[in-house]
């Protein structure tokens, strides 16, 4: 099985992408495909089918899959952002 720099529950920053600077706890990592659902990013709408949670059906939004290429550990974000401080704008 392959090792990723990220796991369950770590918190990320989305660093490219629609999402990028998005924080977020790894909800789940998708080994297979290299992808994992960040909480709150790449949010998607599902169309649920009539059931008996759903007697109605109904539209949910919930959380899609982001290549684990674009999520970087939120301490080595920070720790990045402090080595390197953006310039002041005057």
């Amino acid at each position: 099985m392959k090792r990723f720099h990220v796991k369950k529950n770590d918190e990320v920053v989305v660093i490219a992408g629609a999402d990028k600077g998005k924080r977020g706890r790894v909800i789940s990592v998708v080994a297979k495909k290299e992808r994992v659902i960040v909480e709150g990013a790449r949010m998607i709408k599902k169309h649920m089918r009539k059931s008996q949670q759903y007697p109605q059906g109904q539209i949910v939004e919930r959380e899609g899959t982001i290549h684990i290429s674009n999520v970087m550990k939120a301490a080595d974000s920070d720790a990045r952002a402090a080595k390197h401080p953006a310039p002041a704008a005057s």
